[in-house]
């Protein structure tokens, strides 16, 4: 596991993946249909970020079917658990992140079952 200050800060820096960020700490677990409906951004940009996060460890995936879940990884050290936490707790009131949760929360034909089409 990376646990290099600098990384872990160089994945937050960035808008898009702080807000995927968010998100996976406010939800637990999104497929990348849901993000992408949240930040109405493309699936090749998402995935993009979700890539770099995954491969600087702070994001977990798994396969379900043909559909891929992300996590906050869930053996992050605890000071990167506590600065998740707090940026969700700063942050989740204000734009863009407010509206990027609205939005998940109003998502039709959110997966169940099924993931999106």
């Amino acid at each position: 596991m990376h646990t290099d200050p600098e990384i872990f800060f160089q994945m937050l820096a960035d808008a898009t993946r702080l807000r995927i960020t968010v998100l996976l700490q406010g939800y637990g677990e999104l497929c990348v249909c849901e993000l992408t409906h949240a930040l109405s951004l493309s699936q090749p940009k998402i995935s993009r970020h979700l890539g770099q996060l995954r491969e600087s460890e702070l994001v977990q995936a798994r396969r379900a079917g043909r559909w891929m879940y992300y996590r906050i990884h869930p053996d992050l050290p605890a000071w990167m658990q506590v600065v998740l936490r707090s940026t969700f707790d700063g942050v989740i009131k204000q734009s863009p992140q407010k509206e990027d949760a609205l939005s998940l929360e109003h998502m039709p034909n959110r997966p169940g079952a099924r993931c999106c089409a």
